[in-house]
């Protein structure tokens, strides 16, 4: 795998191309251990995945988890982490970890920002203090994190935005990759540079050919589940990720519900993060293979059956829908706990079975009977 800097750490070995679709699987070779792939990373932003403990992590599957460079240099702050020997000591997390750069800040919260080529400034949703993020600055905070995969700052626009102001969000973005690529001084982090472009094909393919020849070691496609419908994520995948570079991992950021994993995947997307599974958990919302299960419904009350028959976690083995019901209705927290856990599983089953499908050269029959079954349980 070709880089600026010496990534004798990473390798991505490409096991399988599906022969119907451009689906994927592969293995990455990172400092922690290896990431096989399609993957699904939880989101872990302050260091902690809500309400898990690493262990059952991994006991759910889970290989990698993400944390954000913007809140934890709120807090604790990347010297605190530092003194840990990083985000892997600080969290006990063994396996591997990436970090935002603090770029989906600039959208999400657009109000706290004021934002120039050269930097942004954010006044902190915490206390109202200032946060600079240069490019520079964000690679050096990442750095003290210790993450395996880092991301280059990027300027993710709204859905919506204007076709010129997407263009000028793609050129800032590659000046900073620029930036950020000659800031960075560890060689054991993988840098990767973020495709935006909005849904406009074009300015996809301008942001791919500014960042290509920085050659990094992997590529994100940012900018979507913004607000854009399903059909046009899809869309716009079909025109990027053939862009990218084959031999290297490609990361959908931000995404997202289980079919959209789904078709992602068949457009050769290998990895992904969300929030959606712990935050519907806690909301009492589990993801399972008869269908979305809103567990605070009356008709649970007296439920005995498992959340999910097919799911193994401990939460469809050892509870019935009556019992997790009455966990959330009473407020208990292990209503929120099991459901998380549920629902971490969930992906990571549902990622594993289509690395499978990829192998076995039926990713295309497997698609169509998944979404066929998502369709019967709405």
């Amino acid at each position: 795998m070709g880089s600026g800097k010496d990534m004798g750490h990473f390798e991505f070995q490409l096991e399988a191309t599906d022969p119907q679709t451009a689906g994927r699987a592969g293995r990455w070779i990172t400092p922690h251990g290896a990431v096989n792939t399609p993957a699904f990373m939880p989101v872990g932003t302050l260091g902690t995945v809500k309400g898990l403990l690493p262990s059952q992590l991994r006991d759910a599957g889970a290989q990698m988890v993400l944390g954000n460079t913007y809140h934890l240099a709120l807090r604790p702050g990347p010297e605190i982490v530092a003194d840990h020997g990083g985000l892997h000591g600080f969290m006990d997390w063994d396996g591997p970890i990436l970090t935002d750069s603090g770029g989906f800040q600039v959208f999400s919260l657009a109000d706290l920002r004021k934002m120039s080529d050269d930097k942004v400034v954010f006044r902190s949703h915490i206390d109202g203090s200032q946060l600079e993020l240069t490019p520079e600055r964000a690679v050096q905070i990442q750095e003290m994190l210790g993450a395996d995969c880092i991301m280059c700052l990027d300027e993710c626009p709204p859905s919506g935005e204007t076709p010129e102001k997407i263009r000028r969000a793609v050129d800032r973005t590659t000046l900073w990759a620029a930036r950020c690529r000659d800031a960075q001084t560890r060689a054991d982090q993988a840098l990767f540079g973020i495709v935006q472009g909005g849904i406009h094909p074009e300015l996809r393919r301008r942001s791919a050919e500014g960042l290509l020849p920085l050659d990094f070691p992997g590529y994100a496609v940012g900018g979507l589940s913004v607000g854009e419908s399903p059909e046009m994520m899809y869309f716009t995948l079909d025109h990027t990720v053939p862009i990218l570079p084959t031999g290297k991992p490609r990361y959908l950021m931000g995404v997202g519900r289980p079919e959209d994993i789904l078709e992602a995947v068949c457009r050769g997307i290998d990895m992904f993060d969300c929030v959606m599974p712990t935050r519907n958990g806690r909301n009492a919302m589990a993801f399972t293979s008869q269908g979305p299960v809103r567990i605070r419904n009356s008709i649970h009350q007296k439920d005995q059956s498992p959340l999910d028959p097919e799911c193994l976690c401990v939460a469809c083995t050892r509870f019935t829908r009556s019992y997790l019901r009455h966990l959330f209705v009473a407020k208990e927290m292990l209503g929120p706990i099991l459901l998380s856990l549920h629902n971490i599983t969930y992906y990571q089953t549902l990622v594993r079975q289509i690395r499978e499908a990829v192998i076995g050269g039926r990713l295309a029959e497997f698609r169509l009977n998944q979404l066929a079954r998502w369709k019967a349980h709405p």
